[in-house]
């Protein structure tokens, strides 16, 4: 990944995402006798980070058509960014989430739109124990 490609994501995904405030922390800067600078990353819609590289990914792929729609394996705020980001765009989501994730978890991913399901999880297991090892998250 080269410094183009980051500009290039950031152009990509810009009009959709909050552009966050950077500031110093005085609590964190007492604490650890430094500077430090906290991104407001839970100002996002989705509270998280995590749906910048959701939404590059779906854009990405938008030009390859999305057939019957796009998969994801998260238990979390990936999960969460996929489901938001593809009902914005008109792509329906399935979301693969392991057996005990917790349920605010999968409650906020479905209020994002995604279906989430935990029976796919044998097809990726199947893919990882087979031998395809990380290969396998990405079918």
């Amino acid at each position: 990944m080269t410094l183009d490609d980051v500009r290039a994501a950031a152009a990509a995904v810009g009009p959709a995402i909050l552009r966050t405030p950077f500031l110093a922390s005085r609590v964190l800067s007492d604490i650890t006798g430094a500077k430090v600078f906290v991104k407001f990353e839970n100002l996002q819609y989705t509270a998280s980070f995590k749906e910048r590289g959701a939404l590059n990914k779906l854009l990405a792929l938008q030009h390859s058509g999305f057939g019957r729609g796009v998969i994801a394996l998260s238990a979390g705020n990936h999960a969460q960014g996929v489901a938001y980001h593809a009902r914005r765009l008109g792509i329906p989501a399935t979301i693969v989430m392991p057996r005990g994730t917790p349920m605010v978890k999968v409650r906020h991913t479905r209020a994002f739109g995604a279906c989430p399901s935990s029976d796919h999880l044998r097809l990726i297991e199947g893919f990882i124990n087979g031998g395809f090892g990380p290969s396998g998250l990405s079918v």
